[in-house]
């Protein structure tokens, strides 16, 4: 009998390189491949394939949530290929923990093309007869409520300011390269102002610099600007980060809110985010900033010297939400090397 396998990959390369390969072998067919876990779900159950492989890193939901939710709802053998997997244990893990049977570097992050699919073909047949068990219980039940991947590669810089921010958060991103990772930025400015502001630094930065728009994507090379009288906070769809740009109430005194922006960007996208707090009056974004550092990000503070006004730093330091305490200066490049 031949092992029926159903590839669900967002690249349509790598499904072709997958299928071409796979094919080689007479005891395995390619019965299909799918580009995101909706339609994979689908013809799961339209083909009923003995064995998947399952990227992680793909459009409308993220491998390891759909792992999760098959392995509640139709269990079977899973072989997660990825290039996160090279990039140390924590997604391999994750992995397995959610109810994949073997993990897999893809082409370029560990093997050759002929050296990944002799490993592939030989783990398929491996696994083509074990008996996954359905998931239920205390693992189950608490999936749904990781909003964050343990590792994403594409990473998002999360920046706050008030007085004196203007003139600081140009010191700083004048200084990103063209392809730094995504930035998100509240500065404490009235509504109207905050897209010339945009402006001006687009003008000076190497990376895109816009005012926000509501579902702007947040990707390497673009800086997006909390507009005034707005709040912006972050949201994941699949592996790809995104904002939306909503009204509400005031929130530590302010609309946009740094709390409010860091409290989604800590839930979001967790230890895959860089978090810097400058110079302002009052205290917003202590207690978001904590919530990042907690979820595993890298949170950095503005010392006094260099503060215009010492009050945001200092509240977030005074709660312990800042690990790194810098000058203006040395932020660029402590942003940068943790990012």
């Amino acid at each position: 009998m031949t092992i029926r396998v159903l590839i669900i990959d967002d690249s349509a390369v790598v499904r072709q390189i997958f299928s071409q390969e796979l094919a080689r072998d007479r005891e395995i067919e390619v019965v299909g491949t799918a580009p995101d876990p909706y339609v994979g779900r689908d013809k799961i159950v339209q083909l009923k394939p003995d064995v998947v492989t399952l990227d992680v890193e793909m459009p409308r939901m993220d491998g390891i949530t759909f792992l999760r939710k098959l392995m509640k709802h139709y269990p079977l053998p899973v072989i997660v290929v990825s290039s996160l997997t090279a990039h140390g244990g924590d997604m391999a893990m994750e992995a397995l923990e959610a109810g994949a049977v073997e993990v897999m570097c893809k082409p370029g992050a560990a093997y050759t093309v002929g050296d990944m699919s002799q490993e592939l073909i030989a783990k398929i047949k491996a696994v083509a007869r074990v008996q996954v068990q359905r998931t239920n219980g205390a693992t189950a039940a608490a999936a749904p409520a990781r909003l964050a991947l343990t590792h994403t590669t594409d990473k998002v810089v999360a920046i706050g300011a008030s007085t004196g921010g203007t003139e600081a958060l140009r010191a700083v991103l004048e200084r990103f390269p063209a392809e730094a990772p995504g930035t998100v930025v509240v500065q404490h400015m009235p509504e109207h102002f905050t897209r010339s502001f945009a402006d001006r630094l687009n003008t000076l930065c190497a990376m895109e610099v816009k005012e926000a728009e509501d579902g702007d994507h947040v990707i390497p090379g673009r800086v997006l600007i909390a507009p005034g009288n707005q709040h912006m906070v972050l949201r994941r769809s699949g592996a790809r980060y995104f904002v939306q740009v909503k009204s509400g109430p005031l929130v530590c005194g302010h609309r946009p809110s740094v709390e409010v922006l860091f409290t989604s960007v800590a839930q979001y996208a967790g230890a895959n985010a860089v978090g810097a707090i400058l110079t302002g009056m009052g205290g917003d974004g202590a207690g978001g900033l904590l919530k990042m550092r907690e979820a595993g990000a890298v949170t950095i503070g503005q010392d006094e010297a260099s503060c215009v006004v010492f009050g945001m730093p200092k509240e977030a330091i005074k709660c312990g939400a800042v690990e790194h305490i810098e000058s203006l200066d040395r932020i660029p490049e402590r942003i940068l090397e943790n990012a």
